[in-house]
């Protein structure tokens, strides 16, 4: 009740908001390229642990064990064939450098801006792309990892707060979306070049998917030269007023725009403090930051979505389909994901988080366990699992991945880039992204031993984590549609659950 009213409240107490203006999304789009080389790096490294080339020069024995097994037509260790420890350290070697990254970009961000940090970051992955597309031998390969980790790591922690800044209130959602929606275009374009180019007879089409990389990134990289400084970063680097008044009446297309600038000036002067923003957010009166900041990343991770953005070629291939019907398959859940993102910027804005989220955790939970089931009964019932089983789980995938697609997946870089004040944004989110980092290099580690002793269950323990998350979600995290980016911490102070750690921020920050 009180949480509703304050959301109205801070609705109406900034009425001029803006427009989306071809400046705005001009710099927007260049800006979420950021997401783009995420998502790519995700679908190609899957897709490329799928090639037999590729396994035979880098992974030779996981790839004597499938032809060993092929040869045998046994598929009912098929689920072991990719538990090695060196070909996990291939795709979870990025979260490494990704985790230490994104703490460092942390003060790039704060004390530079937003421009170096997103500029840094497609430096970093046009190298590491570069290197992995011509590398010989695992070291070069796994080099490559590091940097295309450094590159991400730094993109993912600027990109949603420049796409959160740069918004206007009332778009904020569908705008700030556009970055899970560049990330699923990332993931749908390496899942097509991976399907072309495994079919090249003379085992370099690896190479040229992992080279491919760089064209995004050097998108990135030039364009982040010309991007724009948030209005938001200007006052916290500079203090120029009047620059970010010029700024402000430019993204938002309107003179009108003193009340927001209000905003953000008393905002910017809580960031001013010489107090360590890390142990800023250790703080009481930021406690539901700090918990969104870990509970979030943490919940996106084990919804399961590594599964099938890492290893789904390698799933559908457990279940029956040869390499090229996998990377098809893969293709096909590559569309429905950013079909679904595309739909959830279309409606966030309208219907808020909250029940996308809601709508978003029942369709993945109902689509997860009766993919446990299929497989487990498949198994059974003969040992073997069937081509019409295979094709059975291809269609419930692609109902998990709408439902992530529309819920967890944009709102899980959304929800934290607008819920943190000024004064630890920059923190605030170099700490969701690294932890989700350490997470997700925790599902690309245990995933393949999980497939492999646990089968049809890993499904249903990632299951009984959507359940969990889903009525936290609805507890614990208010509903920001519409509000203006600088007012959202008012609404932990009216939060049934938060507003006993929160009440006393005002005359914390006056003792100040």
């Amino acid at each position: 009740m009180g949480e509703e009213e304050a959301r109205k409240e801070a609705m109406t107490a900034s009425k001029s908001g803006g427009k989306i203006t071809f400046f705005v999304v001009a710099s927007c789009i260049m800006a979420a390229m950021g997401g783009v080389i995420f998502g790519y790096d995700i679908g190609v490294s899957g897709g490329v642990m799928s090639m037999g080339p590729f396994l035979e020069r880098f992974f030779p024995k996981v790839y004597k064990l499938e032809e060993e097994d092929r040869r045998r037509r046994r598929n009912n260790n098929h689920y072991c064939l990719f538990n090695s420890q060196l070909l996990t350290s291939f795709t979870s070697s990025l979260y490494v450098s990704g985790f230490i990254a994104s703490l460092l970009a942390s003060s790039v961000t704060r004390s530079w801006g937003r421009k170096p940090s997103i500029f840094l970051g497609g430096v970093a992955f046009l190298a590491g792309s570069a290197l992995g597309g011509s590398a010989q031998n695992v070291a070069m390969l796994l080099i490559a990892r590091l940097l295309l980790g450094v590159g991400v790591g730094f993109a993912n922690q600027s990109v949603p707060l420049y796409l959160s800044e740069m918004a206007p209130a009332k778009y904020r959602g569908a705008i700030s979306n556009g970055f899970q929606l560049c990330i699923g275009i990332g993931f749908l374009t390496a899942n097509v070049i991976n399907y072309e180019t495994q079919k090249i007879k003379h085992s370099y089409g690896w190479r040229i998917s992992l080279a491919t990389a760089a064209i995004p990134a050097s998108i990135l990289t030039l364009g982040s030269i010309f991007l724009p400084e948030t209005p938001n970063s200007i006052i916290q680097t500079t203090g120029d007023v009047h620059k970010a008044e010029l700024m402000l009446r430019r993204v938002r297309g309107t003179n009108d725009v003193q009340d927001e600038l209000t905003d953000l000036v008393e905002a910017s002067s809580g960031s001013e403090s010489n107090s360590n923003a890390f142990v800023k957010l250790l703080q009481r009166k930021y406690r539901p930051e700090l918990v969104m900041a870990l509970a979030i990343p943490f919940f996106q991770q084990v919804t399961g979505i590594n599964v099938v953005a890492f290893y789904a070629p390698v799933l559908f291939r457990t279940v029956g389909f040869g390499e090229s019907g996998s990377l098809m398959s893969t293709l096909v859940t590559g569309i429905v994901g950013t079909a679904s993102t595309l739909l959830s910027m279309l409606v966030v804005d309208r219907i808020g988080r909250k029940t996308l989220f809601l709508i978003g955790g029942l369709q993945m939970l109902v689509s997860q366990v009766t993919i446990g089931v299929i497989i487990m009964v498949a198994e059974l019932h003969d040992g073997v699992i069937k081509e019409g089983y295979g094709y059975a789980v291809v269609v419930l995938v692609c109902v998990y991945v709408a439902g992530f697609g529309w819920s967890w997946g944009p709102l899980g870089w959304l929800v934290p880039s607008e819920i943190f004040p000024l004064e630890i944004r920059s923190v605030a989110q170099s700490v969701t992204v690294a932890v989700s980092f350490v997470f997700t290099f925790a599902v690309a580690q245990s995933v393949p031993p999980m497939l492999c002793k646990f089968r049809a269950g890993i499904f249903f323990f990632y299951g009984g984590w959507v359940v969990v998350m889903t009525v936290a979600v609805q507890l614990f995290l208010p509903e920001t549609k519409n509000v203006p980016i600088e007012k959202v911490a008012g609404l932990w102070e009216k939060h049934w659950f938060w507003k006993r750690m929160t009440k006393k921020r005002d005359t914390q920050e006056t003792a100040m």
